[in-house]
């Protein structure tokens, strides 16, 4: 199956997992990240740094840094200005807990297209709640800096049965910061929220006044703020890659490259293959029977997105 990926020399987007470490052990979390959760193998800073230099031969125009908390990152801010020094325009993803007036000036002088900062709640007994040790107000702190740098925000907001309460009042928030975009949709039943799956998951009933709350939130701030929740399931999003794939090489830690975040499937090894091959290899993941395979099942049972975690090489590793 010919797919329009297959005409592109590289990817569009690079999602860099630099590290599994955080500063928080977030209940929700789909990359199983927390204190001291460093993978024993991830890059270390010479290897971050050629595959960054990778990515500007490659010129990929579009690089999100994420975690984790890529803040905790020794090099993620050398890693930021080399790609930033080669025109390649950055998304930061944070939990805000070390951005500061400071932080926010140097990512200034950087083309950074926005910095998400996560809000799981409007009250610092809800956020903590669901963010252990977070403070709220260092978020919100943040997102205050951001904007005083003259930095585009987004608001990230992941739906539990402990905070859908207080999401409309997340919504104004984060409009009050200056937002331009809030991102949310059903929560995914990877890493850490697939083994609290219980205790967090929101019923249908909740799904259902959620969605309804989002639609009426749209209406009256949509001029204002941009609201980002389609493909609300991981399921829908799965069904669109199907059909086409995304331009985009997910990183792990280690160099290892996702075939999709919902899926074990690993098919590079950065360590051991450049960028192009990467690149060749994810294009032919999605003509493999046992992706298409994996991808339907995914799909059509939302208990197998609790696996996405548990990675194995496929065949084609390093072709």
């Amino acid at each position: 199956m010919a797919h329009r990926i297959d005409n592109l020399k590289a990817p569009l987007f690079v999602s860099w997992q630099l590290t599994r470490d955080c500063d928080l052990a977030c209940l929700h979390c789909c990359t199983d990240s927390a204190p001291g959760k460093r993978l024993p193998d991830e890059l270390d800073a010479d290897e971050a740094m050629r595959l960054a230099g990778e990515i500007i031969r490659n010129e990929v125009p579009y690089v999100m840094l994420c975690g984790g908390e890529p803040m905790v990152v020794p090099h993620f801010l050398d890693v930021a200005k080399a790609l930033g020094a080669a025109g390649i325009q950055l998304k930061i993803e944070t939990n805000g807990q070390r951005l500061d007036d400071e932080v926010a000036g140097r990512l200034a002088r950087l083309p950074v297209r926005s910095v998400q900062v996560s809000l799981d709640g409007d009250s610092q007994e809800v956020y903590e709640s669901q963010r252990p040790g977070g403070s709220l107000a260092k978020a919100h702190a943040a997102c205050r800096a951001v904007r005083n740098a003259g930095l585009p925000l987004e608001v990230t907001f992941a739906p539990t049965r402990l905070n859908l309460h207080e999401a409309r009042a997340v919504i104004r928030r984060a409009r009050a910061l200056g937002a331009f975009r809030f991102n949310t949709g059903q929560l995914m039943r990877v890493g850490t929220a697939a083994r609290l799956w219980g205790r967090l998951e929101p019923s249908a009933v909740q799904y259902a006044e959620f969605r309804a709350l989002l639609a009426r939130e749209a209406a009256t701030v949509g001029q204002e703020m941009e609201f980002c929740y389609s493909p609300f399931t991981l399921e829908e999003a799965l069904s669109e890659s199907l059909i086409e794939p995304p331009a985009t090489l997910l990183v792990l830690p280690n160099g290892w490259v996702k075939v999709a975040a919902a899926l074990p499937q690993i098919c590079s090894d950065l360590r051991k293959s450049s960028l192009e091959q990467a690149w060749r290899a994810y294009c032919g993941a999605w003509r493999d029977d046992a992706v298409i395979d994996a991808v339907r099942r995914a799909v059509s049972d939302g208990g197998r997105h609790a696996e996405a975690n548990r990675w194995f090489p496929m065949a084609i590793l390093n072709s």
